[in-house]
């Protein structure tokens, strides 16, 4: 065999683009669901249970499948919704991906100072260290220990430091929360992506199953037909 013709058996025509494609990346008519290729058949006249399609055009109507699914169960679909169909159309898991990475991205030094301020602040390391300040302040400027005392009682130099530190405190905490909201909000919408893709997935199992099953079933039906057949020609000859 030549090298054109071995290379024209591996290829075929995709029915809907009219493109020339490997065998590997096209997929028979008959194969498929029998909703997704009524879809086909309804954009493309001239289709049979033989003709092939390309992966990116299955991809595609596969999409319009699905969305119409989710549209019927859910009415409008979300941003979240068009980002995990726009994955499943392309078949890889792009979405999941992106979500984490965005979730697990480096933190600039801003946020990274609110993290340490954050956590140091909740700990029992900063109650004590605070209290330990607090009173050594307050025995040097009452014991006289000190020949002038540099904030004497009702210790308003404390008062004015303990002011400012809350002031400061405060909108560090409230950044590094806000931080962990955004994350644990990405984290959300992350499960809700790849809870929705598995849902696709196993319903696209079920009903590839159920169409082999179909398939099979009428198999058999046509041996038990043929073997029935074959059983009365032979009574028939018996008889004569």
């Amino acid at each position: 065999m030549s090298k054109k013709s071995f290379s024209t058996v591996n290829t075929g025509r995709c029915i809907v683009c009219g493109r020339t494609f490997p065998m590997s990346r096209l997929h028979l008519m008959s194969g498929m669901r029998p909703r997704i290729a009524e879809m086909i058949a309804e954009d493309v006249t001239d289709c049979t249970p033989d003709s092939l399609v390309c992966d990116e055009d299955l991809g595609r109507y596969r999409r319009r499948y699905v969305e119409q699914l989710l549209e019927e169960e859910r009415g409008e679909l979300s941003t979240l919704d068009q980002k995990v169909l726009d994955s499943f159309e392309k078949g890889t898991l792009t979405v999941q991906e992106s979500a984490e990475a965005a979730v697990e991205r480096p933190p600039d030094l801003g946020q990274r100072v609110a993290d340490k301020v954050a956590s140091f602040g909740g700990s029992w390391t900063f109650i004590l260290s605070f209290l330990a300040v607090l009173i050594a302040w307050m025995a040097l400027n009452v014991s006289g220990v000190l020949a002038q005392a540099f904030d004497p009682y009702p210790f308003i130099l404390l008062n004015l430091v303990l002011s400012c530190i809350a002031a400061l405190q405060a909108p560090v905490i409230m950044m590094s929360q806000k931080r962990q909201e955004e994350k644990d909000r990405m984290r959300g919408e992350n499960d809700y992506m790849i809870n929705l893709r598995a849902e696709l997935e196993i319903r696209q199992l079920h009903e590839k199953i159920d169409h082999q099953m179909a398939r099979q079933w009428e198999r058999l039906a046509e041996l038990q037909q043929i073997q029935i057949e074959l059983l009365e020609r032979q009574e028939g000859k018996g008889r004569r």
